[in-house]
């Protein structure tokens, strides 16, 4: 059993269609779903891990890529701008798994590991410099 956290993006005709209810009976797959949002031009976005058999999420996203779903496993939801970054810290407490961290306690330099991050966003809450940016 593997899991992949993906971006979805679903053009406007097929926001409405029962996909993900799919990909869990049809392919056998657990989707976890952090992210979701339909634009008011009715564009679709969902943040989701899959988890199942190599072979089986594959298949899923083929299925999934038929409705000219857009599957992107770089972009995320939720993005931190090193450059905007100030490492202040306000956002480590904020932060329930640890995606922000610290990574050198001498220099306080904050890091993201982004495959930690569940879409919580209070990292934007909390980010005074702006940091933290989301899709959403």
């Amino acid at each position: 059993m593997i899991t992949r956290k993906l971006f979805l993006r679903f053009p406007k005709c097929e926001t409405e269609k029962p996909i993900v209810y799919h990909l869990v009976k049809d392919y056998n797959l657990i989707i976890n779903i952090f992210r979701a949002k339909v634009t008011a031009n009715e564009e679709g976005y969902l943040v989701l891990d899959v988890t199942g058999r190599e072979e089986d999420i594959d298949r899923g996203m083929d299925f999934v890529r038929s409705f000219q779903v857009t599957i992107d496993p770089v972009n995320k939801g939720v993005r931190w701008d090193p450059q905007r970054c100030t490492h202040c810290g306000n956002c480590i407490s904020h932060c329930p798994t640890h995606a922000l961290h610290i990574v050198d306690p001498a220099s306080r330099e904050i890091g993201f590991q982004e495959e930690l991050c569940i879409e919580c966003l209070n990292c934007l809450e909390n980010c005074p410099f702006g940091a933290c940016s989301s899709a959403f």
